[in-house]
């Protein structure tokens, strides 16, 4: 492995039953570097990152995430989970439980680490995502965007040294995505590795290293944004840019 690669596919496919969805997937992504993958929906974006903490199971080709490869041993899927915080579209907050709650529940079960400690860690993350005086509320109190940063600090109370982000403003109304961005923008200048899915192309343009292109389970195009956005390579993502850039 790449010795700053902090997750490494090489020849990696996916099928659901006869589908195939992901095609000969080769990818490396360095420590602290922010790659966004965009792609219409249904090209296997979403599965791609699912597959790295296996959400999703591959059937052929390796995913390695810092050093352990992805297959069926349990210790493994659970060392690389613990290692890799994931956000989604729909937040996945326990609704009977307080904001606190939700962000103290792992910590304390998966790592362990005693609830005074986990609350105080809590509590740093939520000054972080902007939102800590909302600590004792229960998530049905929030807006959708204050929802998605309590799922973001929720995940950072993991420590993880990657982040998945999976479409994470797609089910916010317009005037919350900002809100969302920015905290993923304050992430990202702090040098968390990260991968995010979205159709957020200014998002893309400010912050990532890398923007990929998918389209039918491959990756089409992968370049550096400045590149990407001007000079796109292939017709398919000439075609997709033209779509969603007005």
């Amino acid at each position: 492995m790449n010795n700053d690669a902090i997750i490494e596919i090489i020849g990696m496919h996916k099928w659901f039953d006869n589908f195939h969805v992901l095609q000969n997937i080769g990818l490396t992504v360095r420590k602290k570097e922010r790659i966004v993958i965009c792609g219409p929906s249904g090209s296997g974006k979403s599965t791609l990152i699912r597959c790295i903490n296996r959400l999703e199971t591959h059937q052929r080709g390796k995913i390695i995430v810092d050093g352990i490869e992805l297959g069926n041993n349990l210790k493994n899927i659970e060392k690389i989970r613990a290692e890799v915080g994931m956000v989604f579209q729909h937040f996945n907050l326990f609704p009977h439980l307080t904001i606190l709650e939700n962000l103290t529940l792992g910590p304390i079960w998966v790592r362990k680490i005693p609830k005074k400690e986990a609350g105080e860690t809590a509590m740093y993350f939520l000054e972080k995502v902007r939102i800590a005086e909302q600590a004792g509320k229960y998530p049905g109190q929030l807006s959708g965007g204050q929802q998605q940063r309590v799922a973001i600090a929720r995940s950072l109370c993991m420590k993880p040294n990657v982040m998945l982000f999976d479409e994470p403003t797609s089910a916010l109304d317009p005037e919350m995505v900002k809100e969302v961005l920015d905290v993923m923008i304050d992430l990202a200048k702090e040098g968390m590795t990260m991968i995010v899915v979205t159709h957020e192309m200014g998002f893309a343009k400010s912050v990532a290293d890398r923007v990929l292109f998918m389209d039918f389970g491959q990756i089409v195009e992968e370049n550096e944004p400045q590149a990407f956005f001007e000079n796109p390579q292939h017709d398919r993502t000439k075609l997709f840019l033209s779509q969603i850039l007005h």
